[in-house]
């Protein structure tokens, strides 16, 4: 039969290293965001004399304001376009890790109730032999 051989603090410093990894991912994805935005502002726009930052002038509708949102080229968009695909994958890597790490939190602690609940099974097994009764027992006595 084999036995587990489960140790709770080497658990918990491997459950620790891990949420350090996690937090530097989710700094490294908040960067990765953050210059991206920054390569679509810095792109520009394909029509030739606009800013990003300046309103859009065109043809409107007679009685219209004038179009206010800023310009954005097919840099930006294609940028836009990559990170709206891969939100669901950083998205979902983010709880995948979580999930692993309160899963493994999870089955250490169960493991470590279970272990408890034989050692006091054991003992409530232990009190219950009468030792007085096995003295005059047949048996093998040296």
């Amino acid at each position: 039969m084999s036995a587990w051989d489960i140790k709770p603090q080497g658990v918990q410093g491997q459950l620790q290293v891990t949420g350090t990894h996690a937090g530097d991912l989710e700094k490294a994805l908040t960067a990765l965001v953050t210059t991206m935005s920054e390569a679509a502002t810095a792109a520009g726009t394909a029509v030739p004399g606009t800013e990003a930052a300046a309103p859009l002038q065109g043809p409107v509708p007679v009685g219209a304001a004038p179009l206010s949102q800023p310009a954005v080229g097919p840099v930006a968009s294609a940028l836009s376009q990559y990170l709206s695909v891969r939100q669901s994958d950083l998205k979902s890597m983010a709880e995948r890790i979580q999930a692993a790490v309160l899963g493994a939190a999870k089955a250490t602690n169960e493991y470590m109730a279970g272990d408890l609940d034989a050692a006091k099974h054991a003992q409530d097994a232990a009190k219950a032999v009468r030792l007085d009764l096995l003295k005059d027992a047949p048996g093998d006595r040296k």
